[in-house]
Formats: structure tokens, C-alpha cells, sequence
């Protein structure tokens, strides 16, 4: 646990426009809660929130509230602006260290298999997955190795390889990736069986002329 996110309390019962006046000044209003802390309102400066959720979103952060003193969280909830994508509020869950927790954990697709050389496209349906772990077991990301994927194959839940103390919480039949065939490949394939169609097709009414011929 690296990253330390410093907060502020502020107050609990405040206006639209207090709140819209704190993000104005670059703070996002938050909360954060859970066994050993009460919940408690807090203010983050946005920028320090925004380089979080870019680079460490499901991580375990260490948070520091003046007065409160420094204690792990999680991110549990974020609010956004359907239009802008600004941060309009954040929830926060502090954790306990030797309690498991469930959390999400992206992917990171390695390897490179034979079947993109011969034109198959690796197609990602899910980027991240759930796990239950310890948090100090709880990996930063979990790799895909793609290099055995076959064209037209696909890469399930159950095929990662996790560390023991880490449990799979997502359907272990889910789809996380897919190699696809290539579409040029298709078209003639589909085009081949259409000319062999019709080429039955012709030697059937061939065969029945000549049939017809002879009566």
C-alpha cells in the first residue's frame, strides 16, 4: 500500500450550491465509512483523486484525515456528470487488513498467439475481473496469456492461472477474450460454399436434362 490520498472533513449537511462551490475550487466531496471508522464527509482535491482513479482504482490506498489519523480504504462508488465526466462525488470503504475483501482486478493480455499472424483479431470482452483475496494478497493486475489461442477460441474465467490465496468471485464460464476469424477468410469461405452450391446445383439439373433426354 504506496499511495497515501490526503482528505479534509468538511460538513455533512450542505447545499447544491456549497457543494458546486467546493468543486468550482477543485475539491470533490466524498464520504468514507466502515467498521472502525464512523462516516464521515470529506473534500479530496481533484487532481490528486483523478490520478488515483487513473492508475489505481481497485487498489488498497492509504488515506490520511487530519485530525482522524491514516487508515486503509477502497473506492466504492463513483459519481460522474452524464456530460462533462466530471467527479461530482466519491465513496470511499476503509478495510481491514486481515479481513478478505472482494474487489475488481483489471487484465493484462500477454503473449502473442500464432493465430494473429495468420490475420485472427484478439477481441477483449471483459478487462477486469472479481477475486476475493487478503488485501495484501490482492494483485495490482492479472495476466491473460493469449499465446495458446486458437482462431476462433476463446479465453474463459477459469483458464487464469491466480495465486491459491486469490478466489475467483466472477463466473468462471465468462468470456474474457476471443480471437476472431479473419473476415476476409470468412467471406471466401462463405463464397467457396455458395460456388459449391451452386455448381450442385448445375450438375443436378445437368444430370437431370440428360435423364430426361433419354426417356
Amino acid at each position: 500500500m504506496k499511495t497515501t490520498l490526503k482528505a479534509e472533513t468538511r460538513d455533512g449537511v450542505v447545499t447544491k450550491s456549497d457543494l458546486n462551490k467546493m468543486r468550482e475550487q477543485g475539491k470533490v466531496p466524498g464520504v468514507v465509512y466502515g467498521k472502525k471508522v464512523a462516516s464521515t464527509p470529506i473534500a479530496i482535491d481533484e487532481k490528486e483523486l483523478n490520478a488515483l482513479l487513473r492508475h489505481h482504482q481497485h487498489s488498497i490506498v492509504e488515506m490520511d484525515i487530519p485530525g482522524k489519523g491514516k487508515f486503509p480504504v477502497m473506492i466504492n462508488g463513483v459519481q460522474r456528470d452524464s456530460l462533462k465526466r466530471s467527479l461530482l462525488h466519491i465513496d470511499f470503504h476503509q478495510i481491514n487488513m486481515d479481513e478478505p475483501i472482494r474487489a475488481m482486478v483489471g487484465l493484462e493480455f500477454t503473449g502473442e498467439s500464432p493465430a494473429q499472424r495468420e490475420g485472427g483479431v484478439l477481441t477483449a470482452l471483459l478487462h477486469e475481473v472479481e477475486v476475493r483475496c487478503l488485501p495484501n494478497d490482492l494483485p495490482g493486475s492479472i495476466a491473460v496469456d493469449i499465446s495458446g489461442l486458437e482462431l476462433g477460441g476463446s479465453f474463459l474465467a477459469k483458464d487464469l492461472q491466480l495465486p491459491p490465496e486469490v478466489e475467483l468471485k466472477t463466473d468462471e464460464n465468462s468470456v474474457l477474450a476471443t480471437m476472431l476469424i479473419p473476415q476476409k477468410a470468412t467471406e471466401e469461405a462463405e463464397a467457396e460454399a455458395e460456388e459449391g452450391g451452386k455448381t450442385a446445383e448445375t450438375k443436378g439439373a445437368e444430370t437431370e436434362g440428360e435423364a430426361v433426354g433419354r426417356d
